[in-house]
């Protein structure tokens, strides 16, 4: 330090004393002042959150997450302190949200700010949540279901449509698979040999078998809600498998890329091929195939909690949400088969009858 500097700095210290600060005091007071700035920025804060929540969900959703709050939050609230920020400034970053026309988004966002003001408040970085005052402020978001078809007899042409289906073979078997196990299309498109269990060649039984059958286990780290999913597989989504294991098996992913094995199907491919069938965005999308099931199986008198468990739809106890990954399984996959005759009949144009009927014959299933 220069005499000069040293002088200086003499100087004001006689300046804080001459008005009742204690330089040192001050000195500890910047140096904490600083620290809280450097810890408590929104950004900081918001990453944290967002590691510590990751764990509990697929990576996909995750990095959606983050992307959302990269775009739309931290260029203009980043660098703020949190503790700092008001309900009109959080208010003016989801505005120009809307503005970009996306209203859904802006509310999606709104649900993070305000899990991430809990977060700084439990680590005493806030004192409260401003999000919580913007109730009602928003443009409401539209309600928008994924487009789906539930009249049976238009079901029945969809399925003849995609049996005629005359792109890709990879692309006409996943159209196939879907609606048998009406999985989300990010789980179809990135499941891997290794998830399943039944055999290539099929093997003839009686219906009364009591082996635990084939099944498709979906890893915890692939599902939206963190938590292994089993889908028990039918004897037409086996023959499905079959095909496609002839083709893309034994090991990797059950629907490579066209340009890499390393990678999976588009995200695009499955409503790409609908729009090829004639189908538009808002009459059908691979999302829609959940909520036909859904629809249909509820109406057939099935009880919700097979369905909603075989849809995989979180579980607001996170206890048993841990260990239910299995839960209902016979009774799902007595629900699956039955579910996958009846799609058969309604493909062949055959009179419906009640879906619970099981044709009491030998099967060949695997």
């Amino acid at each position: 330090m220069s005499l000069s500097d040293a002088r200086g700095q003499r100087d004001a210290a006689k300046l804080k004393l001459r008005d009742g600060i204690d330089p040192s005091a001050a000195r500890k007071a910047e140096k904490s002042a600083r620290r809280d700035r450097e810890t408590g920025s929104f950004e900081l804060v918001a990453r944290e959150w967002h590691a510590k929540q990751s764990r509990q969900w697929a990576d996909a959703g995750g990095q959606r997450v983050l992307r959302r709050l990269e775009t739309y939050l931290f260029p203009r609230i980043g660098a703020n302190q949190i503790r700092e920020l008001t309900a009109p400034e959080l208010l003016d970053a989801l505005q120009r949200i809307e503005a970009k026309g996306h209203p859904e988004t802006a509310h999606r966002v709104k649900q993070y700010l305000g899990a991430i003001f809990r977060y700084a408040v439990a680590t005493y970085r806030a004192d409260s949540d401003p999000s919580a005052a913007l109730k009602g402020a928003l443009t409401p978001a539209p309600n928008n279901h994924f487009a789906s078809i539930t009249d049976p007899k238009k079901v029945g042409d969809l399925l003849r449509a995609i049996r005629e289906y005359s792109g890709s073979e990879l692309v006409r078997l996943a159209l196939q698979l879907m609606p048998l196990v009406f999985v989300r299309p990010g789980e179809l498109r990135g499941a891997r040999w290794e998830e399943f269990t039944f055999d290539l060649e099929p093997v003839t039984v009686t219906v009364d078998d009591k082996r635990s059958g084939p099944e498709w286990r979906i890893p915890a780290e692939r599902m939206k809600m963190g938590e292994q999913h089993i889908v028990p597989l039918s004897v037409q989504a086996v023959e499905v498998l079959r095909e496609l294991h002839a083709i893309s098996g034994p090991d990797g992913y059950v629907f490579p890329s066209v340009r890499s094995k390393a990678r999976c199907m588009s995200e695009n491919t499955i409503n790409a091929a609908l729009r090829s069938l004639g189908y538009t965005k808002e009459q059908m999308t691979g999302h829609g195939f959940r909520h036909m099931a859904s629809t249909i199986l509820h109406e057939r008198g099935y009880r919700s909690e097979w369905i909603e468990r075989q849809l995989a739809h979180g579980d607001r106890n996170a206890i048993r949400a841990r260990y239910n990954f299995a839960e209902h399984l016979t009774d799902r996959r007595k629900m699956m088969q039955e579910w996958a005759d009846y799609l058969d009949g309604l493909a062949n144009s055959a009179n419906v009858v009640a879906i619970g009927t099981r044709r009491n014959v030998a099967k060949a299933i695997s």
